[in-house]
């Protein structure tokens, strides 16, 4: 039997088949946004809500950690959900549960009630993300991944730089109660798209491993609550942390052996042994710690030290999310000619240099800076993420995929919450280094301070004044010091890449090509 020459490639089916694939996308894209920009929009908005809802401090932060932790918490459901009732309707369910939410937080009188509805929202939010990935997955073509992974990374990444320029132009417009009305539109607009152009899915007889997820809800939501209240309560110096470690560890280990031993498990192992997902979720992670370190640094650093209003900060880091756009774009027509790993790689040496150029920020200068080295380290995000998220996928079984998708973003909100707790906790800490090595090298034989202390006043006053500028240098030098800790983060995740496979291209032959 003689076998003619192989077909050329073509383009393999889509897991998935849809009548309109472009309104799907943008219904899919629209809740996605909606509960992307939820993670940072009220953050600029929570000194108003302390006011009007009578509520200290240290308990409004409550607002955002009943979100966190209820979102990481329900996150690993999504595949058991889809199981049991169709992603169909679980995505309906989580978009309108989740506009509803956002409708009972922008009408409640109360600090209790707020955390009752952040909860309600985190926990429909949480299925969002990985439902549309995956779908977004299955819809397309192996061959096309690379481009629907850009837009819907558009949304994962550009939604996070966003929220706080919309969140504090709603805020000043109106109040910190449009922060959450302003879903309603949309979340109507996107479950009515999605009736309509989202087909029924199978549903499976899975049944529900209990102990496996209160194992991995414990661990999970110990340890976004040690990442959270962590610098309120002095981190190790307080007993509260302890619990939260001893429990976040004991948790993940005794989830390890049970789904390792179970029949049938919450989460099967199995998908670890693909090394593209399991070092995709590495990458993934230190991804999380420098994106959103990067974005919960810098409001503080314009707003507290260089004195921008909420506004023009919000305008200020706005190009960020541009260059990420622009590199979206052009990176999901290169994804499937060159190499994701070179595209990967030349992505995360422009997030290095671009921190690199934020190491050398100091107060007295313009925009510009801040500006070009946002773009730099937009255009690298969107460089790395698509590829990324391309060779994560590709190799991953159908089988696998929704729970594959929920663990990605889990790890990648872990990762997030990762380098807000540790930045946060070194600025902290070197900031009163800083200060206590910049007053020991004051000296009253300092020509600069001599005439400080020579202008006519009250001698306590140009203390205060010296003190002051003192305290405001090692402020800024504890935000350099952050942003040299990111660089060499990002530098440590180059080897990585190299671990990573390149899909083999699948030539397809067509059956009407053999002949006896």
């Amino acid at each position: 039997m003689a076998r003619a020459p192989a077909a050329p490639e073509h383009l393999s089916p889509p897991t998935l088949v849809v009548r309109n694939k472009a309104m799907l996308t943008v219904a899919i894209m629209l809740a996605t946004v909606m509960q992307v920009l939820d993670t940072t929009i009220a953050n600029v908005a929570l000194p108003h809500m302390a006011a009007s809802l009578n509520a200290a401090q240290d308990e409004i932060n409550w607002v955002l950690t009943s979100y966190i932790v209820a979102a990481a918490i329900a996150t690993p459901l999504t595949g058991w959900f889809s199981d049991r009732l169709g992603r169909k309707n679980v995505m309906i369910i989580a978009i309108v549960g989740f506009t509803v939410a956002s409708l009972l937080c922008g009408v409640a009188t109360s600090l209790p009630q707020m955390v009752a509805f952040r909860v309600m929202q985190g926990i429909c939010g949480a299925v969002i993300a990985p439902l549309a990935q995956s779908i977004m997955l299955d819809i397309n073509p192996r061959e096309k991944l690379g481009q629907a992974m850009a837009i819907y990374g558009a949304g994962i990444m550009v939604g996070p730089i966003i929220g706080p320029t919309l969140g504090g132009w709603l805020t000043e417009s109106f109040n910190w109660r449009a922060v959450f009305l302003v879903n309603l539109p949309v979340g109507i607009v996107a479950a009515l798209a999605m009736i309509v152009f989202m087909p029924k899915s199978d549903t499976k007889d899975r049944p529900f491993d209990f102990f496996g997820f209160a194992m991995l809800g414990i661990a999970v939501g110990a340890l976004q609550l040690l990442l959270d209240r962590g610098q309120q309560v002095d981190w190790f110096n307080s007993i509260e942390t302890w619990i939260y470690v001893g429990l976040a560890i004991s948790g993940v280990w005794v989830f390890i052996v049970h789904c390792a031993t179970a029949e049938k498990p919450f989460i099967d192992l199995a998908m670890f042994k693909d090394r593209n997902f399991s070092m995709g979720l590495v990458f993934i992670f230190i991804v999380g710690i420098t994106l959103f370190s990067g974005l919960a640094l810098l409001p503080p650093l314009l707003q507290n030290l260089m004195g921008y209003p909420v506004i023009d900060t919000g305008l200020i880091m706005a190009p960020r999310g541009f260059g990420t756009m622009f590199s979206m774009i052009l990176v999901g027509r290169l994804v499937s000619r060159v190499d994701p790993r070179l595209l990967v790689l030349s992505g995360t040496l422009l997030m290095a240099g671009s921190l690199y150029w934020m190491t050398g920020f100091d107060i007295s200068m313009g925009t510009g800076p801040i500006i070009w080295s946002g773009v730099l380290q937009g255009v690298g995000m969107g460089l790395v993420f698509v590829p990324l998220t391309t060779l994560t996928f590709v190799t991953t079984k159908p089988e696998h995929r929704l729970d594959a998708t929920s663990m990605f973003s889990l790890v990648r909100n872990v990762g997030s919450g990762v380098g807000i707790s540790v930045v946060t906790t070194v600025l902290a800490q070197m900031n009163q280094v800083n200060h206590a090595e910049l007053a020991e090298r004051i000296s009253l034989n300092s020509q600069p301070v001599r005439d400080l202390l020579s202008v006519p006043s009250t001698p306590g006053l140009m203390k205060s004044i010296l003190n002051s500028l003192v305290s405001q240098q090692s402020a800024m030098l504890a935000y350099l010091d952050d942003f040299q800790l990111m660089l060499w983060i990002t530098l440590a995740s180059i080897p990585i890449i190299f671990l990573l496979r390149r899909p083999k291209a699948q030539v397809k032959v067509d059956p009407t090509h053999i002949s006896e």
